[in-house]
């Protein structure tokens, strides 16, 4: 791949992604299978202004490594020095970037019941800390092609040309393959900020799915003063826009807690802890899911919906057209980060109370009770479909079509 590419997709993430503010201090978690990019974004970053830069390397295989020999009990404690490291997060408020690129299948064969036992346990620790974090520093999620990962996605070609077909697809898809990759998304989020506007002009207090090619039929109610938000956001502290995900397609929106009845049907597969989730169901009576059902996988679906008291609820609904540009690029990425972006999608678990009109007003306390659902989770699974309709119900009941056969049915 070329580094002039590649090195204006590295200015994308540290200026629209995480937009760094001069002297910020930046962490860059990273597979150790990417030093190359690594170096090219760091450089990025302090170009743009960033006071430090850290990297915390990851390896896949090591994790799966310490979960078949460590003992529940030391993967469930927490380390006095990895406290403190939250901590100085929590007072330091860096700019953080992930850069996904792990192997779909790369945790197969773990035993999932202690994965989830020993993560339940670290949470119960570590959530204050992630509480604070919320919404007080930029944040964003890119990728990074992995070998193992383009094998996946480009079955029977060499690794070195899978690799390169993937890097070619990733950045199409972020927009970052042509000569400006900020100048584009800035006019990229202006479109889904004009999107979210239309939305939130609805005052719309329920959304109604139907596909009869699925089988999906389902109903979610929303939080009045939720907003559909996209694009760009705002970091409360920093007081900075930034871009969460690259790429993103989507308006999403936080649920009413407890309040979805019905069922969807996956359209995508779920890649989930480094398993693959495909040809899934979940049912919802009272807003909580009671039934789950998969193809492969089923019983790391079910543990997930089960990871706490909030897992088994939405935190989520997010709103991307048929003819978003990941779904007619033709691939299956087998990752969340793209294939979310590839059709409507729905997510177990945590809200965003970003989304909430005026959230720096509230405390936690206040979230939960106005109906923000928490967990330790938030994981999205993709149900859009090309004969997909979603209507909206206002406040005062009107019926307004918001998704005509999988794309907006505002032009």
């Amino acid at each position: 791949m070329d580094e002039n590419i590649l090195r204006g997709y590295a200015r994308l993430i540290a200026r629209s992604g995480i937009n760094v503010v001069p002297g910020q201090e930046v962490t860059i978690a990273a597979s150790v299978e990417q030093p190359a990019f690594v170096e090219i974004l760091t450089e990025e970053c302090y170009l743009a202004g960033a006071g430090e830069v850290r990297v915390d390397w990851m390896y896949q295989p090591l994790t799966k490594l310490h979960y078949r020999y460590q003992s529940l009990e030391s993967l469930s404690r927490v380390k006095t020095w990895q406290e403190e490291k939250y901590k100085y997060t929590v007072e330091a408020r860096p700019a953080r970037i992930h850069l996904t690129s792990e192997d779909p299948d790369g945790l197969t064969g773990i035993d999932q019941a202690k994965y989830a036992q020993a993560q339940q346990a670290v949470y119960t620790v570590l959530r204050p800390y992630r509480k604070a974090m919320e919404n007080s520093a930029q944040w964003c999620v890119a990728a990074v092609p992995g070998v193992q990962w383009a094998r996946k996605v480009f079955p029977g070609l060499p690794d070195e040309e899978a690799q390169e077909k993937l890097w070619h697809a990733i950045l199409h898809c972020s927009r970052a393959d042509g000569p400006d990759p900020v100048a584009a998304w800035v006019e990229h989020s202006a479109n889904i900020h004009r999107r979210c506007a239309w939305l939130n002009s609805l005052d719309l207090r329920r959304l109604i799915y139907k596909s009869a090619s699925t089988g999906t039929d389902f109903s979610v109610g929303l939080i009045p003063d939720m907003l559909f938000c996209g694009g760009a956001e705002r970091a409360a502290i920093q007081g900075v826009d930034y871009n969460p995900n690259i790429p993103s397609e989507e308006a999403f929106t936080t649920p009413m807690k407890g309040d979805a009845e019905g069922i969807v049907y996956a359209t995508r597969p779920l890649s989930y802890r480094g398993l693959l989730i495909e040809d899934f169901s979940v049912r919802f009576e009272k807003g909580r899911v009671v039934e789950v059902r998969a193809g492969r996988n089923e019983e790391a679906l079910r543990l997930m919906t089960q990871m706490d008291e909030g897992a088994s609820m939405l935190g989520e609904c997010a709103l991307v057209p048929w003819q978003s540009p990941i779904r007619e690029s033709g691939i299956l990425f087998y990752n969340t980060l793209f294939d979310e972006n590839a059709a409507c999608h729905l997510a177990l678990g945590r809200g965003y109370s970003s989304c909430m009109k005026d959230f720096e007003k509230y405390s936690h306390e206040d979230f939960a009770a106005l109906g923000v659902n928490d967990s330790m989770i938030h994981e999205d699974f993709m149900i859009g479909s090309e004969d997909l309709n979603i209507t909206g119900i206002t406040a005062s009941g009107k019926e307004v079509p918001v998704f005509v056969n999988g794309n907006w049915a505002e032009g």
